[in-house]
């Protein structure tokens, strides 16, 4: 078991201008399961592989415990990666892969079989010890390749993107799977995820990323209900949050007919005019008065219903119950529940403070 520090780390590209990854400090505690998360191009594979020491570091340093492994070659960082394809041995049974490290480090027989039928008593596996990958669901095969990375008791694991050619259904079943083992083994673990609601429904932290520099880190929780700039408010949340702009006068912001107030603080952490204010899609009230939209979409759950609502050039997302009477073409009215509202400066993009 150990902590992971990552202190002003950087990782330049060549033909690149800006680093990939920029003066990242982040401390992953013992027995953490971290989920790195953001778009495309935002550095989190590259800190993944900075971790294991497929990438170089260019600035800064990387500490496992109590060891600088920034210089150290992946073997002896003591770590153990699972891929999002899997990387299985297809002529070897899944007994075979799942030990086949072991196998290197010329453990005896004995201990390694006696290792191997635990990791797959664990993944619910061992009926399945003596079948070749190509005889497997996707799933399946995804235990197998988690099963070989159990079995060397690494001190980190390392998860890239694990799930993402798994369809939708078998991705929630098996995320539920990898969280829950995850914290019966209490192995520290960095997992990287494009998907937001992959990471806010495994991870006991989630680090946000955008451009190669680290927004915000905090428990979803945090992270949902305070989010600390424009991109994490947008980014964090499915349906993402709406995100009106409007001017500051003497009185306030005005956002939907509702006048919000802005405290002495709030006011001086502003750097111009503009503000931005968000509200989640269960934050508004339906009634007289507020923006004046037209339902274009109305998406069906069952226990929800989201409602696209254009104002115009904008459009509006809302959350009512499920099987409300709502239909397409219907006008609709929305005011933005006062404890439900995020402030924002419009010229940095950052928080503005809650009083």
């Amino acid at each position: 078991m150990a902590t992971v520090t990552f202190s002003d780390t950087t990782r330049f590209y060549a033909g690149v201008d800006r680093p990939a990854v920029d003066g990242l400090d982040l401390e992953v505690a013992d027995g953490e399961f971290l989920v790195l998360v953001g778009p495309s191009g935002c550095g989190k594979s590259t800190t993944l592989r900075m971790l294991a020491g497929l990438e170089g570091v260019d600035d800064g340093s990387i500490h496992i415990g109590d060891r600088d492994v920034t210089e150290l070659p992946p073997k002896d960082r003591d770590i153990a990666m699972v891929f999002q394809n899997y990387a299985l041995y297809p002529h070897m049974t899944v007994g075979e892969n799942i030990g086949f490290h072991l196998k290197l480090a010329k453990m005896p027989k004995a201990e390694r079989e006696r290792k191997v039928a635990e990791a797959a008593a664990v993944l619910d596996l061992t009926e399945y010890l003596d079948r070749k990958p190509a005889k497997l669901s996707g799933g399946q095969r995804q235990r197998v390749a988690m099963g070989r990375a159990i079995v060397r008791e690494p001190s980190v694991f390392l998860m890239d993107e694990p799930l993402s050619n798994l369809d939708a259904k078998l991705r929630v079943q098996t995320r539920t799977q990898i969280a829950s083992l995850q914290r019966r083994l209490g192995i520290t673990t960095l997992y990287v995820t494009h998907d937001q609601v992959e990471a806010m429904t495994m991870g006991d932290r989630v680090a946000v990323l955008k451009d190669g520099i680290l927004q915000q880190c905090d428990t979803p929780v945090g992270l949902f209900a305070k989010p600390v700039n424009v991109f994490v408010a947008g980014f964090i949340g499915s349906p993402a949050m709406n995100l009106l702009e409007t001017t500051v006068d003497s009185d306030g912001a005005v956002a939907g007919g509702t006048r919000l107030p802005l405290t002495p603080a709030q006011r001086s952490a502003l750097t111009g005019p503009g503000i931005v204010v968000g509200v989640r899609p269960e934050g508004w009230t339906i009634g007289d008065g507020g923006f004046e939209a037209i339902v274009e979409v109305v998406e069906e759950l069952g226990s929800d219903q989201y409602l696209y609502c254009r104002d115009g050039e904008r459009v509006l997302t809302v959350r009512t119950p499920g099987m409300a009477p709502w239909q397409r073409g219907e006008p609709i009215s929305l005011t933005p529940q006062p404890g439900a509202v995020h402030l924002f400066d419009a010229a940095t993009g950052d928080r503005l403070p809650d009083a």
